[in-house]
């Protein structure tokens, strides 16, 4: 997209869409189910060089909820729109609507059924620790998506989606769809998207926290370490951050263990390097 002379709001959404349709990711189709078994999705995109935002959040029936978000984000005098109101938005602009059961997968259903066994033996946390809700360990691997770019005219974007925490609550928005929190974008200091345990985030205002240190002069890299420990130390919490200013440098930092993540430069393939810690 950006080869091709794209914005950087295009590009994220290029990138976070193939995400969200990937059922490796808890985004989209194949995200973990509320507790009465539904999947609802949170989004946000903004944009650096204008600071228009869109956002939406406990959406069912849209398959890809950034997509979504853009719509927002471009055609409404509105940041953010949730459930109902935000999919008859959407469809209103040419969106379709599909069944919630299109991005429900059998995988997941066994998953939820797991971890309600779990709580009612009383195995599941009553408060957080390490890993989301006390879940087992194979669960923290299926995370939020989300991507940062910078394009030709020098502006900046950021995006994030996510289908939330296993056997969350109906109706309960985490960091990834809240300005500031999961997700931030400003020419004047960075673009970031970010990952983890979302109330610790929330708490924190952790995107804007990050995108702050890289306006006051400390580069993305050393702000991306920084703003992890400060999640940890505050709150204990656990996540991960992607960080890019400007200038095209970028930062990477998780305290959980492991992060997929991948970059594209000029020179430099996605492929080549793809991590997961």
């Amino acid at each position: 997209m950006l080869s091709r002379g794209g914005t950087s709001v295009e590009a994220v959404e290029a990138a976070v869409s193939v995400m969200e349709e990937d059922d490796t990711f808890d985004a989209g189709r194949g995200s973990f189910l509320t507790s009465e078994g539904h999947v609802q999705c949170d989004a946000l995109m903004m944009c650096g060089k204008t600071l228009r935002a869109g956002g939406v959040g406990c959406v069912e029936r849209v398959r890809h909820a950034v997509q979504a978000a853009r719509l927002v984000l471009e055609k409404s005098p509105h940041v953010y729109f949730v459930g109902p109101g935000a999919e008859d938005f959407v469809h209103s602009l040419g969106m379709d609507l599909i069944d919630n059961s299109e991005l429900v997968l059998d995988r997941e259903r066994a998953r939820l059924a797991e971890a309600q066994e779990r709580a009612a033996a009383g195995l599941q946390d009553a408060t957080f620790s390490g890993d989301e809700a006390g879940l087992p360990a194979e669960f923290a691997s299926h995370d939020t998506v989300g991507a940062v770019a910078l394009d030709r005219e020098g502006n900046l974007a950021a995006a994030t989606s996510t289908g939330g925490t296993l056997n969350k609550t109906p109706g309960r928005v985490g960091d990834s769809s809240l300005i500031g929190c999961g997700c931030y974008a400003d020419n004047e200091s960075a673009a970031t998207s970010l990952t983890g345990w979302g109330e610790p985030i929330m708490k924190l205002v952790l995107g804007k926290w990050a995108c702050d240190r890289v306006g006051e002069g400390t580069a993305p890299e050393a702000a991306a370490r920084e703003s992890i420990a400060y999640l940890h130390r505050r709150l204990k919490g656990h996540g991960g951050i992607i960080l890019l200013d400007r200038k095209g440098r970028y930062g990477i930092a998780h305290n959980t263990p492991q992060m997929a993540w991948a970059l594209r430069t000029e020179q430099i393939k996605a492929a080549d390097t793809v991590r997961s810690a």
